[in-house]
């Protein structure tokens, strides 16, 4: 029965953020049990907002939590990694409305995590066991969560590029699957869609050192750090996302063409449902036959 976590002691990262061009400055502080993943708005008076998906704003180009009128953009880089690296339990000061983008991956937030370290608690943790399936789409975008007893994603992507095309990957996540195989892949964009979203009062942090960046025909900043990054990327997301449920998962996700806007979906549908799931304190059991199908063909409602 595993323990509970936190990290040993504080550790901090500051940069800029892609959307809101502002500085950061993020510090990492140790939680009592129980307490979850914490943001805490330090510019205004230290005001919280739980990592969870009834906190949840809007995942147009990012995901963000909104609170009381209070916004905070970009989680889902941190989340990732804190979720993949068990971390239950952490309070999260920020000095802005956004997070630093860094290097548009989950790196800089993995060595964080390896400078504060990690400390074990004296309380269970509560896993949530899928053990009826869900699935919806909305056209051609897909997604669905199965039973299993380890956590492992398996995520499809099919840009219309010549430098992407069809991408896939399907692993089993934990600390060390997520450091090596997704942690380093960083966020992308293409130049075609640049004026529209910086119309729009986004990107505006954006740079060849935060995001891999297309244009009509090419990358324009490689080398890649795998050959298929985008779709890693993608991977990575779907896990800050999921670590909205607020609890450690044990589920087989499958997304197919799938963003932030089904992946919250997903979470909110699970959590809404509770004969869809079961709360335990076994600990995850590796299961290398879990498959299931990539198609569904539900209707999800638009967002």
């Amino acid at each position: 029965m595993p323990n509970q976590t936190t990290i040993k002691s504080p550790a901090a990262i500051q940069g800029v953020s892609l959307h809101h061009a502002v500085q950061c400055h993020l510090r990492l502080v140790p939680a009592p049990p129980d307490t979850g993943i914490l943001f805490r708005r330090v510019d205004l008076e230290n005001f919280e907002i739980e990592a969870h998906v009834r906190n949840v704003a809007r995942v147009s180009y990012a995901t963000s939590l909104m609170k009381q009128g209070v916004l905070l953009s970009t989680i889902e880089h941190l989340l990732a990694a804190l979720y993949s690296c068990d971390i239950d339990n952490v309070i999260v000061e920020v000095n802005a409305l956004e997070l630093p983008i860094l290097d548009g991956s989950a790196q800089p937030f993995i060595d964080l995590l390896a400078q504060a370290g990690i400390r074990r608690q004296r309380r269970p943790r509560r896993y949530i066991r899928v053990v009826k399936p869900l699935e919806f789409a909305d056209g051609d975008r897909r997604i669905g969560i199965y039973p299993a007893r380890e956590f492992r994603v398996h995520c499809f992507v099919d840009y219309d590029h010549p430098a992407i095309g069809p991408q896939q990957v399907e692993m089993s996540v934990n600390r060390e699957s997520f450091s090596r195989e997704l942690a380093p892949a960083r966020t992308f964009g293409f130049v075609r869609d640049f004026a529209a979203l910086q119309g729009m009062g986004l990107i505006r942090g954006g740079s060849l050192g935060n995001a891999l960046v297309l244009d009509e025909t090419s990358l324009l900043n490689g080398p890649l750090r795998f050959p298929d990054e985008y779709g890693r990327h993608k991977a990575l997301d779907l896990i800050g996302d999921l670590a909205l449920l607020g609890r450690p998962l044990q589920a087989h996700i499958v997304a197919h063409k799938a963003g932030h806007s089904l992946h919250t979906q997903l979470v909110t549908r699970l959590l809404a449902d509770d004969s869809l799931w079961t709360e335990t304190t076994e600990g995850p059991v590796a299961d290398t036959s879990v498959s299931h199908p990539v198609s569904v063909s539900a209707t999800a409602s638009p967002s």
